[in-house]
């Protein structure tokens, strides 16, 4: 359990200023600030640096204006709900990508936190701030259609888990949906070998690739490489970054982001080694069209 000093230290990281006691409104207004103002990212990953998931190292990672992926942001949080006085409870879970099969493979840490409503009922709602272009609030462990702003999301029986649940993604998202598994897990350090995978293995999708996104009221944003993609009512719209000067202010201005971990020159080299992937990825274009 967080200490009042490190509740506070979160909260003040997130934007938010007051201690209430547990409610599903406050659940809301937490969840809505942690994804406009954590992002979720591979850059430590991708600098060959990856943080701890340990609970309390992620906790400290956020509140030092640091960030991370799945397990360390919904690590943090769940830690965070759990000294507010909520019910939270961890899941093994499952991204599905595009064009391949929906699987339960604890490459994803879901949450779902339990709440007793004025009719002494307790509801159930998935809560999620860590996947990518992430729901921007709570959702209702209830099957039915979701809007959050440009997304629509889909909850539905899991056909991988039995008496598990599918969050679908909205059809111009990054991936499918995700599976999650009923059974509660006691602890992060079930996640730890997927982390190393991900963090270290030359096989990992995260190693070299730089990939930050952030979700908003109305939207969301996507820097991947040089290409900063935003997501709105109509469409996504994307723009290619050609100066270090302009990545830089993307990355602070829209991501508040500014690398806090990093040196003058560790910056440099994020940039260099950054825009020669991106320069190499148009010639491979350029080839692959003649």
């Amino acid at each position: 359990m967080l200490t009042n000093t490190e509740i506070k230290a979160y909260l003040k990281r997130i934007g938010i200023t007051e201690i209430q006691p547990p409610s599903l409104s406050y659940l809301f207004e937490l969840h809505k600030a942690h994804v406009e103002n954590v992002t979720w990212q591979t850059i430590d990953i991708f600098a060959g640096s990856p943080a701890s998931i340990d609970v309390s190292e992620s906790v400290h990672l956020i509140s030092n204006r640091r960030s991370g992926y799945c397990f360390h942001l919904n690590g943090a949080f769940s830690e965070l709900l759990r000294s507010l006085g909520y019910k939270v409870s961890m899941h093994r879970a499952g991204v599905q990508p595009l064009n391949q099969e929906p699987r339960i493979n604890s490459f994803h840490l879901g949450l779902t936190v339990s709440i007793t409503n004025e009719r002494q009922e307790e509801e159930r709602w998935i809560v999620d701030v860590g996947l990518g272009d992430m729901p921007y609030a709570p959702l209702p462990l209830l099957a039915g259609d979701y809007e959050q702003g440009p997304f629509t999301y889909k909850v539905v029986d899991s056909n991988v888990a039995r008496n598990g649940w599918r969050l679908e993604h909205d059809p111009l998202a990054s991936f499918v949906g995700v599976d999650f598994a009923p059974e509660i897990v006691e602890s992060i350090e079930a996640f730890k070998s997927n982390h190393e995978y991900y963090s270290r293995s030359a096989d990992s999708p995260w190693i070299n690739l730089f990939l930050i996104r952030q979700r908003h009221a109305a939207g969301s944003n996507e820097l991947r490489g040089c290409v900063w993609s935003k997501r709105e009512f109509s469409g996504i719209e994307k723009t290619e970054i050609n100066t270090k000067s302009q990545w830089f202010e993307v990355l602070g201005d829209i991501f508040n982001e500014h690398l806090v971990n990093y040196s003058i020159h560790e910056k440099d080299d994020l940039w260099n080694r950054v825009q020669k992937q991106h320069e190499d990825w148009k010639k491979s274009k350029i080839v692959s069209s003649q």
